[in-house]
């Protein structure tokens, strides 16, 4: 028996990252257990090893000591400790959401987050990093990124949700000031690894999959709020200006920089396997340059943002 699989979860119908999370409109009672368990469990993942398509190999060059397996390692360290601290975080909305259909939701939103984090580790052992040395990997390339960038979040998010409205401030911050930031990062680095390693590409497919609809629901569930009681709005919004006001003050150009410099020199030494790649239309990836990609990735973030907040009524916030 075939089962039908929603377009928004089939490996090869969903959109990208952007228009995705910019275009589509899901909800919590669509996206249930029951959806998870039939359009996730049985569409996105079936037939996926170490969180991508079996047939996405890893090159040879990608096991090779150097800026480019590094520049990987760097990435991915670091977004499966953004991962990991994603999935302890919705504990909380589990625990706090007022119906069953969101609690539905941020449980199978929690497992997600703690399969991304299980693909980021996993494929980091597919370009030679022993299994029992992992969390050592994960610690000398992103401990200091940790430090600066996602503790500093993480502390927001848990005061944010110990204070007043505490479901309704947690998919705030998850929703347009964590991944409604992070996942644009996430497009850019499917379409740089889709030639240098598309196994990594593919592992950053899926999470993509998986994360337009969290940002979707979650826009949803903040319309919500906000239709149903107006005067939260001012909450809202002094929770958008702290947000913003602490990414401001992140270095999180110099993580990105840091990661994008490594792969610019290490692009360099396979310019013959990469070709006339190109990395979006009309612009060959071996012509850009670190600061190009960023500026992308930055662009894409602040656009993703702004579509966000105008569905959920918080435009100009």
């Amino acid at each position: 028996m075939t089962t039908n699989i929603a377009p928004e979860a089939d490996w090869d119908q969903a959109p990208d990252v952007l228009a995705g999370a910019r275009e589509l409109r899901l909800t919590p009672e669509r996206c249930d257990l029951d959806y998870w368990l039939v359009n996730v469990a049985q569409g996105t993942l079936r037939g996926l090893v170490n969180g991508h398509r079996p047939e996405a190999v890893t090159p040879d060059h990608m096991r090779k000591p150097g800026p480019l397996r590094d520049a990987l390692l760097t990435e991915f360290s670091f977004r499966s400790i953004a991962e990991d601290k994603a999935a302890r975080a919705i504990t909380s909305l589990v625990a706090n959401a007022p119906d069953a259909k969101s609690m539905e939701f941020y449980a199978t939103q929690l497992l997600d987050e703690a399969r991304h984090a299980q693909a980021f580790r996993a494929h980091m052992t597919e370009v030679g990093v022993p299994e029992a040395e992992i969390d050592e990997v994960v610690e000398r390339y992103a401990g200091e990124h940790r430090t600066h960038v996602l503790d500093p979040l993480e502390e927001f998010g848990l005061d944010v949700m110990n204070g007043p409205h505490p479901f309704l401030s947690g998919v705030l911050v998850l929703t347009v000031l964590v991944e409604g930031v992070l996942a644009p990062t996430g497009e850019l680095s499917e379409r740089k690894w889709k030639i240098v390693d598309p196994a990594a590409a593919s592992v950053e497919r899926g999470a993509g999959i998986d994360e337009i609809r969290h940002l979707t629901v979650g826009s949803e569930i903040v319309k919500r709020h906000l239709s149903r009681d107006p005067g939260l709005t001012e909450h809202v919004a002094g929770l958008l200006k702290r947000g913003n006001e602490l990414w401001a003050s992140l270095p999180v150009f110099e993580v990105l920089r840091r990661r994008e410099e490594l792969f610019q020199e290490g692009v360099q030494q396979i310019a013959d396997v990469i070709g006339d790649h190109e990395i979006w239309p009309g612009r060959r990836l071996l012509d850009t340059t670190p600061d190009e990609r960023i500026k992308a990735a930055l662009e894409w973030s602040a656009e993703t943002q702004a579509a966000r907040l105008a569905y959920m009524g918080l435009a100009g916030e």
